[in-house]
């Protein structure tokens, strides 16, 4: 996405370079046309820099990301297991009556 809009800058670029040499090329003098495209070019090396910090950025943010996503399906998995545990520990209601514990008693003497 950064490199189309990149792309995007320098074509625009590229045709305010064109256009003022079309059309100002015999009202400008030499000095003056040097000198807009001595803006052009630091408005270019600009956008540039723009460019590459956001990358910088976004590949940080990435990176956050995927630490994020591992961290989570850590968790996730970590709380399935606890759930299952819980689950398989947890007696049923029979079991954890006091009758049913009393005729199991009885059974057992």
């Amino acid at each position: 996405e950064l490199e189309n809009q990149l792309t995007a800058k320098s074509k625009t670029l590229d045709e305010l370079k064109q256009s003022l040499a079309l059309n100002g090329s015999a009202e400008q003098t030499p000095e003056a046309q040097s000198l807009r495209t001595a803006e052009l070019c630091e408005m270019k090396d600009s956008i540039v820099n723009q460019v590459a910090q956001l990358k910088v950025s976004m590949e940080s943010i990435l990176e956050q990301w995927r630490a994020y996503d591992e961290i989570y399906a850590e968790v996730s998995l970590m709380t399935t297991r606890y759930l299952y545990c819980i689950g398989q520990c947890k007696p049923s209601g029979e079991e954890a009556s006091l009758e049913a514990l009393k005729k199991q008693v009885k059974t057992l003497q």
